[in-house]
């Protein structure tokens, strides 16, 4: 019997170029890059998983994925090797042993997605934010996101042409919270799962709200299930360019990137 070492991988990406995480065919995505590289380097077939399916042009600071090859290696000839034959735009940031048996999507706890809304123009960081250019009521889309916390069916920001069969729209919401850091309105939000485009959307609704384009009670009723046929969610989904995947938490300690620990932004001022 062949026995298989697992290891748990955290890496960051720039996701501009991919058509997200999850393998495709005729399709380049982040896994199967990450794929290629292993059995590259390896020279064997690898089992590969990862903690979240993060959408096409959707970054990550600190993605998880679980490795399992009949092969013997140490952490850090895996860390070398894998980033040698990744592209630029993919790094593993750490490698760790992990029990046979873990699984970097059914073990995780929590997921959590930062979004980077610019209130600028930004000439180099253009792929990791989404400019917004009118005047944003930052405490109004404070108040709005405190009620996110908890748990709420968000059917009415799903997209339905991505529904799975029998899928629930319930998710419970750990933590969620807005916060402006020089121009930038950083959106965080914590949760055991998401749907598909779910964080795409809130954040678009948010910036709605946030123009004053659609009311507090308004929100609460998108958010309370009963989805309205007035407010055209899906088109307002926010670009994918500001969205990261930032951690990932297990019952031991959060997967999360080495420090500093800050998504690509723009520092210069004017």
């Amino acid at each position: 019997m062949i026995s298989l070492h697992n290891w748990k991988l955290t890496l960051e990406y720039d996701g501009t170029r991919y058509s997200g995480w999850q393998e495709q065919q005729n399709a380049r995505t982040v896994m199967g890059d990450l794929r290629r590289a292993a059995e590259e380097f390896l020279r064997v077939d690898v089992e590969l998983q990862g903690a979240g399916r993060t959408d096409a042009g959707v970054h990550a600071l600190a993605q998880v994925a679980h490795l399992r090859a009949p092969i013997r290696k140490t952490p850090e000839e895996l860390l070398r090797g894998l980033n040698a034959y990744l592209p630029a735009d993919i790094a593993i940031l750490a490698v760790d042993p992990a029990r046979k048996n873990f699984h970097a999507r059914h073990d995780a706890l929590t997921r959590t997605y930062l979004c980077q809304i610019s209130t600028r123009k930004t000439a180099f960081a253009k792929r990791f934010v989404w400019w917004v250019k009118d005047e944003l009521d930052v405490p109004a889309m404070q108040r709005a996101v405190s009620l996110l916390i908890g748990r709420h069916d968000f059917v009415c920001f799903r997209a339905a042409d991505a529904a799975r069969p029998g899928e629930s729209t319930i998710v419970v919401v750990e933590s969620a919270g807005v916060e402006v850091e020089g121009h930038l309105i950083l959106f965080h939000i914590e949760a055991s799962h998401f749907i598909w485009r779910m964080v795409r959307r809130l954040v678009g609704v948010l910036v709605k709200l946030g123009r004053g384009e659609i009311t507090h009670a308004q929100f609460e009723h998108l958010l309370s299930g009963d989805c309205d046929g007035r407010l055209d969610v899906g088109a307002w989904t926010a670009p994918a360019a500001g969205l990261f995947l930032e951690k990932v938490t297990y019952g031991d300690k959060p997967a999360a990137r080495p420090k500093p620990s800050r998504a690509p932004r723009d520092r210069r001022r004017g």
